[in-house]
């Protein structure tokens, strides 16, 4: 339900400001959990801005500019990007079943970045994609981290992702106080759900999910993520249903499952386990 509440807020939002708010209430919220420091604070600091503020710009970017349904969808681009970067950088192996998935998966998000009657490609959507390479840098980081708890981490991400957003949204947007003055229960609403059940209720329990059970068992239930973000999109947000979307959306949807149920075999021992965006 995020991705489509994200949407219908940014309209009254500027995106990146939006994301401010929402890491603002996170530091907030998970404040107790900061202690202690991290020992590898530089490398927190650069897992926060893949994962915090520098993914979640260029996906709040592109769903000012792209429908819910179609950046839900993109955005599973994630994790055949792992993969590949998991190949590069960790040396994993891969098979002939998870190769297929890839290629799949980024045909499919091709076919629905690309414009053929202008020549070119959906902007939004390319937002995202670039969003979800920055999160599987994050994930690929994460490897190098040593044990630490995940309400601690997502505190630090928190705190690390508040000035950058909040600078980067007063150079480039305008509207921040006039959105602030005008944001009534629903505004206000939407960002405690994102925050409250998205941030800490939903990624801390499939943190804890990935650590006690085989990503083969989970993957086939997070793919309803996508289902339920296009469902909720089309009949809350009156968003169209196209062509471009089903063929598009199958492909992708297939490949990220391809990849998925063949788990992987060296990322799992990073130390909180796989990076949920959204």
């Amino acid at each position: 339900m995020n991705l489509p509440l994200t949407r219908w807020m940014i309209q009254d939002v500027p995106p990146i400001f939006l994301a401010g708010l929402r890491f603002l209430g996170l530091a907030v919220l998970l404040s107790p959990f900061l202690p202690p420091v991290p020992k590898q604070f530089g490398l927190v600091l650069a897992i926060a801005m893949c994962i915090g503020g520098v993914h979640f710009a260029l996906l709040f970017l592109g769903l000012r500019a792209a429908p819910a349904s179609a950046v839900t969808i993109v955005g599973q681009i994630g994790l055949p990007i792992i993969t590949v970067l998991s190949i590069f950088f960790l040396h994993e192996k891969v098979r002939w079943r998870r190769s297929l998935g890839m290629c799949l998966a980024f045909a499919g998000v091709i076919a629905m970045l690309y414009q053929p009657g202008k020549f070119s490609f959906e902007i939004g959507l390319v937002y995202v994609a670039a969003a979800a390479f920055v999160g599987a840098i994050g994930s690929i980081l994460m490897k190098r981290l040593q044990p630490i708890p995940a309400l601690n981490l997502q505190a630090w991400v928190g705190l690390m992702s508040i000035i950058p957003l909040f600078g980067v949204s007063f150079f480039t947007e305008n509207g921040q106080l006039e959105a602030i003055r005008q944001g009534d229960l629903h505004l206000w609403g939407g960002i405690a759900f994102s925050v409250i059940f998205v941030s800490i209720f939903g990624h801390s329990v499939y943190y804890q999910l990935v650590k006690k059970y085989d990503i083969t068992l989970l993957a086939p239930l997070t793919l309803m993520s996508p289902i339920i973000a296009v469902t909720t999109g089309i009949f809350l947000l009156h968003e169209p249903v196209t062509l471009k979307l089903i063929l598009g959306g199958g492909l992708t949807l297939a490949g990220v499952f391809l990849v998925a149920v063949r788990e992987n075999k060296t990322l799992p021992d990073h130390a909180v386990a796989q990076v949920k965006t959204g």
